[in-house]
């Protein structure tokens, strides 16, 4: 009979992820995971039969944290803003977690139109929100999501690299004057108002106020 199985294949994959939240994957190893366990590394090989094995069921628990995410974002109003507010959030939270799952380089090098279904599990619920949000068609909500999550990103991986920090208001204007730029392109046959409040630029026909997106204490 094979060894019963010290540790559950749950408490392994937690341990992990816990120690790439804390070091990174680099940092994974067999025998520093052991340690953490409070045992050899044998245990670990009762229930996995190796250790990218042990990686790729991090990696899936990293993804679900990061749905976690998500789905808080797409419940708030509107939906496609809390979204990028919550991957900003996620990058200042998990940075360790952030540079697994969207700074990891990739086996090929995919075009910028077809990245984010690649990177992203939740690409389609997130393009939802976007055509919700915006009243826009499935092309011009491709382009918007595109745009605005590659600024969203380049911020979200400077505050994961602690390259630079960012108030909630710096983040709030930059992300507004991009989005509204973004609007007004894509219904560039309606016409922006000029006044700017507290809140950033509104459409002629709003549905979101666009500075909303970045609306969190971090």
């Amino acid at each position: 009979m094979p060894p019963k199985a010290k540790y559950t294949k749950e408490q392994i994959t937690q341990e992990a992820l816990d120690m790439i939240r804390e070091k990174g994957m680099g940092n994974l190893t067999a025998r520093a995971l052991g340690q953490r366990l409070g045992s050899s590394a044998c245990p670990i090989f009762t229930v996995f039969e190796n250790m990218e094995e042990v990686q790729s069921a991090a990696k899936k628990a990293a993804k679900v944290l990061y749905a976690e995410y998500v789905r808080a974002g797409l419940k708030e109003v509107p939906s496609f803003q809390g979204v990028g507010m919550q991957y900003i959030r996620f990058a200042i939270q998990e940075p360790k977690l952030f540079q697994l799952l969207f700074m990891t380089e990739q086996p090929q090098k995919p075009s910028v139109v077809n990245v984010l279904p690649i990177i992203d599990e939740n690409y389609q619920e997130i393009l939802q929100s976007v055509r919700d949000s915006y009243d826009v068609s499935g092309s011009e909500a491709e382009k918007l999501y595109r745009h605005l999550w590659i600024y969203t990103h380049g911020i979200a991986v400077l505050c994961a690299s602690n390259t630079c920090v960012f108030t909630p208001e710096e983040m709030r204007k930059m992300l507004a004057e991009v989005m509204t730029s973004l609007l007004h392109q894509i219904k560039r046959t309606e016409p922006l108002p000029t006044k700017v409040g507290r809140f950033g630029l509104l459409l002629k026909q709003p549905k979101v106020v666009v500075s909303s997106l970045i609306s969190f204490s971090t």
